[in-house]
């Protein structure tokens, strides 16, 4: 059931999987090069970390979109009151599972083949610790999956909130998330400003695996696996209880 109900959410972006993925990796594309020029443009690439440029700039880029991805997907998931759940087989945790799997499958394909394009075509890459690195990968993931089970739980009672709340959650994560920075260097007030985030310790954590001589003294590998669990038991009760009181009415609010 899940894997069928995943492939039907791949392709809800569009009929073509190969469009949507082609979709999906011009949004990566773009946010690359946006963040690139004004970087470029600003003059302030030599104050990075040693390693290639580019691939510190999708290691945060590519965490970003896949925590924010999985949250939207989560969130936007067919809830108890949809069609789909006239289905006998189906319910709401095989729609949850299944627009979470399909999200993290449109991005770590986007991620493998931008990668190997600009492995084989423009400079080769050297990840130091490329299975942790994809550990990484995962668990932005999951606190993004977490983080869009809670809302999905709250949606019913309050639509207009959770939908403003996950609009400014997104805007805010473009600078919150940390991807433009590099953590070792920030001073202590504008490390206080971003370490509530768990995306912020996650994607610092991913580019100690991914460069060699860099080694993230500041944040906690822990600290976004604990929030992403509380955060995921707290939506899965918060959810439960939500189903009990599933209501036609519903759709219409969103």
């Amino acid at each position: 059931m899940i894997y069928h109900a995943t492939v039907r959410s791949v392709r809800q972006a569009h009929g073509n999987a190969v469009i949507a993925l082609v979709l999906n990796i011009m949004t990566v594309i773009i946010m690359v090069l946006a963040f690139y020029l004004m970087f470029t443009v600003l003059g302030i690439r030599g104050a990075k970390l040693r390693g290639d440029f580019l691939l510190f700039m999708m290691s945060g880029i590519f965490l970003y979109l896949t925590h924010i991805k999985g949250m939207g997907a989560v969130l936007g998931a067919d809830g108890p009151s949809s069609p789909m759940m006239q289905h006998a087989p189906m319910n709401t945790i095989v729609a949850i599972a299944s627009s979470a799997l399909g999200a993290l499958y449109i991005q770590v394909l986007s991620m493998f083949v931008i990668l190997f394009v600009y492995h084989v075509g423009f400079t080769p890459i050297t990840i130091y610790q490329p299975i942790a690195a994809f550990g990484m990968v995962l668990l932005a993931w999951f606190t993004g999956v977490a983080v869009g089970l809670v809302l999905l739980a709250i949606k019913p009672w309050l639509p207009t909130f959770v939908s403003i709340f996950a609009t400014v959650y997104q805007r805010a994560n473009m600078i919150a998330s940390g991807k433009m920075f590099v953590v070792n260097t920030l001073p202590p007030f504008m490390y206080n400003m971003f370490s509530w985030n768990p995306l912020f310790h996650n994607i610092d954590q991913a580019r100690g695996f991914v460069f060699i001589n860099y080694f993230p003294h500041k944040t906690s590998l822990e600290y976004p696996i604990y929030v992403g669990i509380v955060l995921l038991v707290v939506g899965l009760m918060g959810e439960f209880y939500t189903r009990q009181y599933a209501s036609r009415s519903w759709d219409a609010r969103r």
